[in-house]
């Protein structure tokens, strides 16, 4: 059996706790199946965003009327668009592969990892143990039980990044984020698009008024369905046919597309990698169980990233990675770990428009009893964004009454990612309040000021009044 000071499964962000062990003269395993880099860089944030982009284009081009500019759209190279996506990925993980191949101290082992007793991990035909390892297992999608559909055939996240030509229509199964992304990028590509979700609005967990706004935007280029359910779906020819039941009344609508692709969500890699069998829990779906160090229920053993089931945004698996690596290399004084904090999580959906957010959301903070201030600005309340046209770019920030500290933020709209990003380096600072923001100069004219417009009109809501 090969013996390890630390074992990592996972080469997504767990590459970041193996690099960095390696480098601290650790004598590191670093375990996956594959393919290197794990899902941000194989299926997730970069291709994905390679393939919106130039959605974001296409929409900005046809808005442009809005402002006096009458452009048109002669062609979209689609075989391009995905050439340029696999250029790209392709080379970012030959160049992680040499350099994990290459590294001192790190044997980088491509087998799937599984566990057979406390402390010691299978791989292809390689048994290893270590004292120290890091579970980076990540998700997959999930395949809902729904009759029919593995018999008709579908697309998932993964899988459409392997298409050649586009389908003429597409039935998105799902309503969150990546239905979300993709109904943008298929839609702006001339694809008819119908997006089916159980919950009632897209975006389940959102500011309400931003998933409405959200909602009424996409609606305008594809056939947007909420409060659906799926129960089957079958295959007839050149097209597939949907069926969904309408939650609250009970009626049933058909939908047919040439293809389907699914994204009701996600589920652990936890079922093929056994942790159960080192003593680390999971809770009922299969997520790790971790405490505020990110230890699991087995001394020695942290876990990052999807395998939580929490946040799972490559960022913040990055920042747990740093949090797991600090722990690690104090495990024999263990009052000096330090203890995650998620206080401040940003997030940023690419749809259109673009939404992202921080902390808190105001049905949160309802739920909770707590008193707040809401803040919430146009952006069309500002020069640039009238100069913009952009009618239904959105800013709303949440303070806690007593203390001032801001406790989250939603903004929907074009720069939205960095309009949130100013308020995650707000909450941040010694007080997390506004009061950098207020005593600034604001470069005038910009969208800046409709952040700053939000955070000076901040009154009670109406459920606290």
């Amino acid at each position: 059996m090969e013996e390890f000071d630390l074992i990592v499964i996972g080469s997504g962000a767990g590459t970041n706790v193996a690099s960095g062990a390696a480098e601290s003269g650790l004598n590191v395993a670093l375990v996956d199946q594959g393919p290197t880099g794990g899902t941000c860089l194989n299926n997730g944030c970069i291709p994905s965003k390679m393939l919106i982009y130039p959605a974001d284009v296409i929409r900005s081009i046809q808005d442009a009327r809005n402002i006096g500019v009458h452009a048109e759209l002669h062609e979209v190279d689609f075989v391009k668009i995905m050439s340029r996506m696999h250029d790209v990925v392709d080379r970012a993980r030959s160049s992680l592969e040499q350099a994990l191949e290459s590294a001192d101290g790190l044997t980088y082992i491509k087998e799937r990892a599984e566990f057979v007793e406390d402390y010691v991990l299978k791989a292809g035909t390689r048994e290893m143990t270590s004292p120290k390892i890091v579970i980076a297992c990540g998700a997959r999608p999930l395949v809902p039980a729904i009759s029919g559909l593995l018999e008709a055939g579908f697309l998932d996240n993964i899988s459409l990044l392997q298409l050649e030509k586009l389908p003429r229509s597409l039935i998105i199964i799902g309503g969150g984020y990546i239905a979300c992304e993709f109904g943008h990028f298929f839609s702006a590509l001339g694809v008819d698009v119908t997006i089916i979700g159980r919950h009632p609005l897209l975006l389940k967990g959102e500011d309400p008024e931003v998933a409405r706004l959200v909602s009424r935007k996409l609606s305008l280029f594809m056939r947007v369905v909420t409060g659906y359910e799926v129960i089957s779906v079958e295959r007839g020819g050149d097209h597939k046919t949907v069926s969904a039941r309408d939650i609250e009344k009970g009626g049933v609508l058909q939908f047919q597309a040439e293809q389907i692709l699914l994204a009701a969500g996600r589920q652990p890699n936890s079922d093929l990698l056994h942790p159960e069998r080192s003593g680390v829990k999971t809770d009922r779906q299969g997520w790790i169980w971790v405490d505020e160090h990110l230890e699991t229920s087995k001394r020695g053993i942290y876990a990052i990233g999807d395998a939580l089931g929490k946040h799972m945004y490559r960022h913040t698996a990055n920042y747990e990675a740093e949090v797991v690596m600090h722990n690690l290399l104090h495990e024999d004084d263990r009052s000096e770990r330090v203890e995650a904090d998620y206080h401040a999580v940003p997030y940023a959906v690419f749809t259109y428009p673009t939404v992202a957010g921080v902390g808190m959301k105001e049905w949160e903070a309802e739920a909770k009893g707590l008193k707040v201030l809401i803040g919430r600005a146009n952006y069309t309340d500002t020069a640039k964004g009238l100069a913009m046209g952009e009618e239904s770019g959105l800013v709303k920030v949440m303070l806690e009454e007593e203390t001032g500290k801001i406790l989250g933020a939603a903004v929907a709209g074009t720069a939205a990612a960095e309009l949130a990003q100013q308020v995650v380096y707000l909450m941040n600072t010694e007080y997390q309040d506004i009061t950098p923001a207020l005593r600034s100069q604001v470069i005038h004219p910009t969208l800046n000021e409709v952040l700053v417009q939000a955070f000076s009109r901040l009154q009670r809501p109406k459920w606290q009044a």
